[in-house]
């Protein structure tokens, strides 16, 4: 049965009940005092239930506040494509498949000369004709998860730091061991300067979707759109664009990949002050 109408029915009974009990209870044994009070309650479980059915999204919620989860729907609200190249939404009519194309601009505004702004505004207007399909232009700055960055300075430091004991153990020349030490000694400020503060990434894309009444024939289409817009892009700002892959469209709609809460030296930095507090 519809929520909403068993919420309805619902109340209806309610009111019913307390309407039945004012009505059938004579005055000896309920005083009429108490009789106006449930008449009242009757009444307004009678408003409620007819007020129900337009603010059903408030008043189901609330009936289930006790149970521990309140299950909006069944369904993900989002999957990527088996070819990790489209973003898929389904709904009642069939599947809507979203496609992210990356547009490498190299060069800011605030390097520009007015001349060059005055050309990059031109460029930006003719973007808007180069399909008939809406398409999203987006210029988006988050922050990058330097985990695997940091992990490679790491490990290049542990090999410099290998190689200085291997010629440590040799007796290797002078010569050599500062050549390694130099090289350590650098690998070290990198490793500091990267982890101490937090770097950000500025990137252009556009957004484009299709619809199917298959999986496939929404990401199909949307592809074949996204080509048609990437050649137009192109062709306009002198540019190579390409489709974003895998979970690099995740940081267009997830927040998790959008600001990543720490880097892996930020983490061992704060267990080492929870360990020394």
């Amino acid at each position: 049965m519809n929520a909403k109408l068993l919420v309805m029915l619902g109340f209806l009974a309610v009111s019913l009940v307390f309407l039945l009990v004012a009505v059938t209870i004579p005055l000896s044994v309920l005083p009429g005092y108490l009789k106006i009070v449930l008449l009242i309650v009757s009444l307004v479980f009678d408003v409620m239930a007819f007020s129900s059915r337009y603010y059903s999204y408030l008043i189901i919620p609330m009936l289930q506040q006790r149970g521990k989860n309140v299950v909006l729907s069944n369904e993900q609200p989002y999957w990527l494509s088996a070819t990790e190249d489209a973003i898929i939404k389904k709904d009642k009519t069939g599947y809507t498949a979203t496609v992210y194309i990356n547009i490498p601009l190299y060069k800011s505004a605030t390097d520009m000369t007015d001349e060059e702004r005055l050309e990059f505004s031109r460029q930006v207007s003719r973007l808007a004709g180069i399909s008939r399909e809406p398409i999203r232009f987006t210029t988006q700055m988050y922050m990058m998860n330097k985990d695997s960055y940091i992990q490679s300075i790491r490990d290049a430091i542990s090999a410099a730091e290998n190689e200085e004991a291997e010629l440590m153990q040799k007796d290797a020349d002078q010569n050599s061991l500062e050549i390694v030490k130099g090289k350590l000694s650098m690998w070290r400020n990198v490793l500091e300067s990267v982890s101490k503060i937090s770097s950000l990434e500025l990137s252009t894309y556009a957004t484009l979707s299709a619809t199917g009444i298959k999986e496939y024939e929404a990401i199909a289409v949307a592809q074949q759109k996204a080509r048609e817009a990437m050649s137009g892009i192109g062709s306009v700002l002198g540019v190579t664009p390409s489709i974003i892959t895998g979970k690099d469209m995740l940081r267009f709609v997830e927040p998790e990949y959008l600001i990543p809460f720490s880097t892996i030296s930020q983490e061992m930095t704060e267990k080492v002050e929870e360990e020394v507090i």
